[in-house]
């Protein structure tokens, strides 16, 4: 198959490096220093060079805020069979997007990135496949994860928003205020030191993509629900009640139970 894939960046390099022994692979990207490590793989910067190559498939994986702008600039110069897709974290407009494009489409959301996964090891990672896209599409990337060892969950384009609402905005909220009430420490403890690295990967993602995470409509439910529990905690705190903070501890321990 023919694969083009938008954008250079560590995600594009990913399925580049992940697909090109088994497909014919491009990559378009309008930044030509990001191509100088690409390998196995024909480099484009034209659309012309797009229109040449004839692509079957086209993943979209450059940054979340020009998404459907990168669609909307390279859709004309495909042909019209092509199955366009996208992996982005955010899924806001793409829906409506996809519906009045006339084009074949798959949607996924690999639920890892480089910041914290090993890409050569992802057995324990999982993915979503967007069950409202084009069927070939869809058997094409579930085949794909299956064999990097990732577990596979069907969403529509809703559950996935309430899903990334769930497992981004909680441990990124989480993230943000700890790097917000934080100061320098000359002697910090390991807990301390995990949660600095845990913060600067957060932050080190793109702006928008964290903005449009938060953004989402189902995250200030789950914000809400942060504000609670830090609400319960510290009235425990400010009461030294033993039996509340055993019971509280308790009740957490056991969340984490769930989610091994």
């Amino acid at each position: 198959m023919r694969i083009l894939v938008l954008g250079a960046g560590k995600m594009g390099s990913f399925f580049l490096d992940l697909l090109s022994f088994e497909h014919e692979t491009a990559v378009y990207e309008k930044n030509p220093e990001r191509l100088r490590f690409t390998f196995n793989t024909l480099r484009f910067t034209t659309m012309e060079e797009i229109e040449e190559f004839k692509p079957e498939l086209v993943i979209n994986a450059v940054t979340v805020k020009y998404t459907l702008t990168a669609f909307e600039e390279v859709i004309p110069h495909l042909p019209t069979d092509c199955i366009i897709s996208d992996i982005a974290s955010v899924k806001t407009g793409l829906k409506d997007f996809y519906a009045g494009c006339g084009r074949r489409y798959v949607s996924t959301h690999p639920m890892f990135g480089p910041t914290f996964a090993n890409l050569n090891q992802l057995s324990h990672e999982n993915a979503i496949i967007i069950n409202e896209g084009d069927y070939m599409g869809r058997i094409f990337f579930k085949d794909l994860y299956q064999r990097l060892g990732l577990s596979i969950y069907e969403y529509s384009f809703e559950e996935h928003d309430k899903t990334v609402a769930y497992s981004l905005s909680i441990p990124f909220v989480s993230t943000f205020v700890f790097a917000a009430v934080m100061k320098h420490q000359d002697a910090p403890g390991t807990t301390f030191k995990r949660h600095l690295n845990i913060a600067k990967g957060v932050l080190s993602e793109d702006d928008y993509l964290l903005q449009e995470i938060l953004f989402n409509p189902y995250t200030s439910e789950q914000v809400e629900h942060i504000r609670t529990e830090l609400k319960d905690l510290l009235g425990i705190i400010e009461r030294k009640d033993e039996q509340g903070m055993t019971a509280y501890l308790t009740k957490i321990r056991g969340n984490l139970k769930e989610n091994i």
